[in-house]
């Protein structure tokens, strides 16, 4: 190989990364795009401390907080939510969405 072969494969990397790099810098800002579109919704949706209650738990759970933001944002568009939720609301919403548990008692004899 001389010269301007390898100057040439070298600069078709260079392009190939480049481009991997704008599509990566495309997805990211297509992703905080539909972030701040849900927060948008959410917002109005939720009242204040609906939406305290969303954020302590989506730190402590935050699959079940997507998902319960995702159900929150389907039935609004569905048109099923009539007015803002508040956090008596909430806590019903996520009392449903959690499975019940069963308490197990152990008796000995």
């Amino acid at each position: 190989m001389d010269d301007s072969e390898i100057e040439a494969i070298r600069q078709r990397k260079v392009a190939e990364m480049q481009k991997q790099q704008q599509q990566g810098a495309q997805a990211e800002e297509a992703a905080q795009q539909r972030e701040q579109q849900k927060q948008s919704i959410l917002r109005q949706l939720l009242t204040v401390d609906a939406r305290d209650r969303l954020a302590n738990l989506r730190m402590a759970y935050p699959d079940i907080a997507e998902s319960v933001e995702y159900q929150l944002i389907q039935l609004s568009q569905s048109g099923r939510l009539q007015g803002q939720i508040n956090d008596d609301m909430l806590r019903d919403i996520l009392k449903q969405m959690t499975p019940q548990q069963r308490d197990i008692k152990i008796e000995r004899k």
